[in-house]
This record gives structure tokens, sequence and C-alpha cells, in this order.
């Protein structure tokens, strides 16, 4: 294919990849807060399930999903620790997920370190999903907080990379990322927060500027979180010589190239809710200040 016609070719499928990823956001994006608004046993389900699929697609990239030991073990793991989260007991999880990991470490025959690791991943992501919904006061309004600024990252961060250019922020790692797109999602990221403050009634009050401001900070560090993890996954793919995770999402690639950004924003989120407001408090810990 000859350069004139290489370029339009590619001008195409970038489009085609645009609507794709549009669409499969307009149907997903409110399946999700429908079910975050529901919370309970709906919401650790479809986290405990997400979580088996990080951790299945993750072996599909380091090359162990056929050793079946290492797959059985780790899906088992991840669901009766879900089973434990839909009962409401976070402590049985706790026990089941650390007993998970270390059976797929030694029932691993190869890249034990790697298997690990992703169960691991999975296992952080699963936990602290439900962790930050649980909160009866502030859970699904947190959540949605994540979910926002995760989100609105990375649809700054991908318009402003495609519409400005530039310098490219870490290319041996993640080639099409730029410095403007990763600065455009910081921004948006901060107007999110920004419009965030109003709908929580707590903060209609006449110091309102002045509690915007630790918003503002959390804000803005769960979206640099949310960027590296999205980098962190880039950079664990190129190891491995893989484009995308997995190709069920349209668009999208798979569940691991989806949720990578909100798997560490979410972990990072719930660390800092507990320690503010306790494993029972953790949405009070990151939106009441």
């Amino acid at each position: 294919m000859t350069g004139d016609k290489a370029a339009p070719a590619a001008a195409e499928q970038g489009s085609r990849n645009l609507v794709m990823r549009v669409l499969a956001a307009l149907v997903l994006a409110p399946l999700a807060l429908a079910i975050a608004y529901a919370g309970g046993w709906l919401w650790a389900a479809l986290v405990a399930l997400a979580s088996i699929g990080l951790y299945v697609e993750w072996l599909m990239i380091v090359g162990l999903a056929r050793e079946t030991r290492v797959s059985a073990s780790g899906v088992a793991a991840l669901a009766i620790g879900g089973i434990c989260l839909i009962a409401g007991r976070i402590d049985a999880a706790l026990i089941v997920l650390a007993i998970g990991l270390v059976a797929v470490a030694l029932v691993s025959p190869e890249r034990r370190n790697w298997t690990a690791t992703g169960f691991l991943y999975a296992a952080a992501a699963e936990i602290a999903a439900v962790l930050v919904r649980l909160d009866s006061a502030e859970g699904f309004v947190a959540l949605v907080f994540v979910l926002l600024v995760v989100w609105v990252t990375d649809i700054g961060g991908y318009f402003a990379g495609r519409g400005i250019g530039g310098p490219k922020l870490w290319p041996r790692v993640s080639p099409k990322k730029t410095w403007a797109g990763a600065v455009g999602g910081f921004v948006a990221s901060l107007v999110i927060a920004v419009g965030f403050v109003p709908l929580d009634p707590n903060k209609m009050d006449p110091q309102l500027a002045i509690k915007m401001g630790p918003l503002l900070l959390v804000a803005a560090f769960l979206s640099i979180v949310s960027q590296l993890g999205d980098l962190f996954e880039s950079a664990v793919k190129r190891r491995f010589g893989v484009k995308d995770s997995s190709q069920l999402i349209p668009g999208h690639g798979g569940l691991l190239d989806r949720l990578d950004g909100l798997v560490a924003a979410i972990v990072v989120a719930a660390i800092f809710g507990v320690l503010r407001g306790g494993a029972d408090g953790v949405g009070r810990g990151l939106m009441v200040w």
C-alpha cells in the first residue's frame, strides 16, 4: 500500500474505532451506573465477574491461560471471594483471596511472579470496588466520583492527544499517548470535581470554595493514578508482545484495556478512604471534608 492510500485507510479505521468506542460506552456506562446505584449483591456480583475477567485476560497476556490449574484455582478463589463479599463477609473474602494468591503461585509452572501479580491485581480490584460502594451514606456518591474521574481522564486524554498531538509521553511503552493527552485528561478530571461538589447537598454552604479544595486534590491524584494504571497495563502488554488483552469489548479491546485506569484509581481510592473513614466509611473518607 502506498503512502497516499495508507493515510486515508488509517483515518477511516480510526473513525470506525471511535464509533465503536462511543457505542460501547453508551451501552456499558449507563448499565454500570445503574448496577452501582443498586449496590448490594448486584454490584458485588458484577465486580466479582469483572475481577475474574481481569485475571483470565492477564493470564492470556502472560501466556498461561491454557494452564488449567493456574486459571481454575485463581478463578475459583475470586468467585468464592465474590460470594463472601455478596454475603457481606469482607474478612472471609480477604482470607479466601490470600489463600488463592498462595495457590496460584504454587501451581504456576513458570512465570510465577507474573501469575501472582495478576491475581493480586484482580483481587485488589474486587475488594476495593466493593469497599467503596459499601458505605451506606456516601458509597454511591464516592463510586460515581471515581468512575467519572477515570472516564473523563480517558476521554479528555483521547481527544486532547488526537487534537493537539505533540511530544510522546512514554513512546517505549505506549507510542500513541502524548503529554497533551495526559494534561488534557488531568484538566478534565478537575472540571468534573468542580462540577461534582454541588451535587452533594452536604457541601452547599458558604465555605463551599474551601471544601472544594480537598476534592480537587483527590480528583487530581486519582487522575494521575488512573493514567499510571493505563501505562502499567501497556507496559505489561508490551513486555509480552500483546496489542490488546482480548477483543471482548468492541472498540476497546478487553476488560484489562478498558479497566486498567479504573483498577488503579479504585484501589488507591479505597486505601485512602479506609485510612480516613474506616472499612465501613470509605465513601465518607473520600467525599466528606
